[in-house]
């Protein structure tokens, strides 16, 4: 059960973070200039897959030296202060 709690939230958080972000706007872009919708959807697909293993492992490694709760607190504080630089136009 935890296991598809993890799986659910997973998806749930990075579906909302990606929604409207640079990254789906390029690959809005892409598929307008292609012929092969396919194509740039394969590439948009893997590239995210290798984004996100990417930051698995990072996390793996990470968490091995430094405790959860400064991770939760840093990627916090980092997503408020994306947040004020966004709103304020900084961004």
């Amino acid at each position: 059960m935890a296991v598809m709690k993890t799986l659910i939230m997973t998806f749930c958080l990075i579906f909302l973070a990606e929604l409207g972000d640079k990254t789906q706007l390029a690959t809005m872009l892409m598929a307008a200039k292609s012929d092969s919708k396919w194509i740039v959807f394969i590439g948009a697909a893997l590239a995210l897959t290798a984004s996100s293993l990417i930051g698995v492992l990072a996390g793996s490694i990470i968490t091995k030296f430094v405790p959860r709760s400064y991770i939760h607190y840093a990627s916090g504080i980092a997503f408020i202060v994306i947040g004020i630089l966004l709103i304020s136009g900084r961004i």
